[in-house]
């Protein structure tokens, strides 16, 4: 397995406007964001990186205004998803 391990210095890290508790999940969920939104990852894959649940993770792509990729595959497996609810 391959890591990817990104090191910033402190004074780049002190000067985010975050409090040093929140700056790991900050960096994780805005990478995430922009990563989707480029088309580099996957919905599934930024969720991952951002640490986040499928609804939170929507939710955050819905306040930074970035339009979600849905294509015909994904909803014929949501379509079979509620068909097995039934």
């Amino acid at each position: 397995m391959s890591k990817v391990i990104l090191e910033i210095p402190d004074d780049l890290a002190e000067a985010l406007c975050v409090p040093p508790e929140e700056r790991l999940p900050r960096l994780r969920r805005e990478l995430a964001v922009r990563l989707y939104e480029k088309g580099l990852l996957s919905f599934g894959k930024a969720r991952e990186l951002a640490q986040m649940s499928k609804w939170d993770f929507h939710v955050l792509l819905g306040n930074e205004e970035v339009v979600r990729s849905y294509d015909v595959e994904e909803l014929k497996t949501d379509l079979k998803t509620l068909e097995s609810l039934d």
